[in-house]
């Protein structure tokens, strides 16, 4: 039986590694940004965009709330704060193959206001990645 993905993501949440999110990965895993407007393909971009999302999002008062499961997929609700008390809540849709490798990764937030302090914070994240 493949390694359960949601567990490996939690893992990572709490000790985020190149390395642990190198092995959650599909080769060809998809990742979907409420802030982008086309999906981003491959494993090099997703990576890129998660350790960004990461960065911003997972701060000490980043959580998961809620969690729904399907056989290959699972809803993540989380909640957390930004920089200047901005509250932001958000889910994260994630679907795996049958070796538990991540083959879809897509990020809702809300409120607006929310959205649009995670877009900008986003962008710096990702220029300093390069």
């Amino acid at each position: 039986m493949a390694a359960d993905p949601i567990r490996g993501w939690h893992a990572y949440m709490a000790a985020p590694t190149r390395e642990a999110l190198d092995a959650l990965l599909s080769d060809h895993v998809v990742f979907q940004s409420p802030a982008v407007h086309t999906p981003q393909e491959g494993k090099a971009v997703t990576m890129k965009y998660l350790t960004a999302a990461t960065e911003v999002l997972g701060g000490p008062a980043f959580r998961y709330v809620n969690e729904w499961r399907g056989e290959r997929s699972a809803v993540l609700e989380f909640e957390c704060a930004l920089d200047g008390g901005i509250q932001v809540n958000g889910v994260d849709i994630v679907e795996w193959d049958e070796g538990g490798r991540i083959t879809r990764f897509k990020v809702m937030i809300r409120p607006l206001k929310a959205l649009n302090a995670v877009v900008s914070a986003m962008g710096a994240a990702l220029a300093r990645l390069g």
